[in-house]
């Protein structure tokens, strides 16, 4: 489980986004680091028997994403991220491509998500070219009333203004062609990450993103 303790240091990071205070306070994010990591552990050993597609090699510690930000292309220069990071990657143990994602932030920031964000080109047109072959394996899977439920209108995501290359505007399922990217996400309060059995509740809310996974998976392959 995620301790109330991670939760304190990422609140205090987010007041205190400076160098002199981190190194100040490297104890404490080394403990809860190595905290995210017992747990993404446990998340793993459940996870394996959700999607048989994560690799067993991947590491629990390299699934815990880097706290340090990249700033060298952005305008915000705060040198940490105010959230731990969780990866399940679904095609080796690289990133790219249909995956897991947890996110672990105070104040009600935290989340669990899947799919595939951002597709790259050809991977994009891949998942296009699968919709407009068999759109009716995807809204079998996103038009159920539990997914709806857990993870909201697949539909509403950012998608294209204009109509993707190929595909008509009379096309039935333009709405779902014009999507950027293949995103299922479900909020996660505080109390939901200390709670006890996260590992068990996070397996259980993946493995309802699981049949969109496996979709994406076999556009692309």
């Amino acid at each position: 489980m995620i301790q109330q303790q991670t939760l304190d240091f990422l609140k205090e990071l987010a007041g205190n986004n400076n160098r002199e205070w981190f190194m100040a306070n490297k104890a404490t994010f080394d403990t809860a680091r190595e905290n995210v990591i017992a747990f993404t552990n446990a998340l793993l050993k459940l996870m394996h028997k959700v999607d048989p597609a994560l690799s067993a090699e991947l590491e629990a510690k390299k699934c815990v994403m880097r706290i340090y930000r990249d700033i060298r292309f952005s305008k915000n220069k705060t040198p940490y991220k105010i959230n731990f990071g969780i990866s399940l990657p679904t095609t080796g143990t690289k990133l790219g491509g249909a995956e897991y994602y947890m996110q672990i932030q105070p104040g009600g920031k935290s989340f669990i998500a899947g799919g595939y964000w951002m597709p790259e080109a050809a991977h994009l047109k891949a998942i296009r070219q699968e919709i407009d072959y068999n759109a009716h394996e995807l809204k079998s899977v996103i038009d159920n009333p539990e997914f709806v439920q857990l993870f909201g209108d697949f539909r509403a995501q950012d998608k294209l203004k204009t109509l993707p290359r190929d595909y008509a505007a009379d096309n039935e399922n333009i709405e779902l062609l014009k999507l950027k990217s293949f995103i299922a996400w479900h909020p996660l309060t505080d109390k939901d990450i200390v709670n006890a059995k996260l590992a068990e509740n996070v397996a259980g809310l993946c493995s309802k993103i699981y049949p969109l996974n496996v979709f994406l998976r076999n556009a692309i392959v």
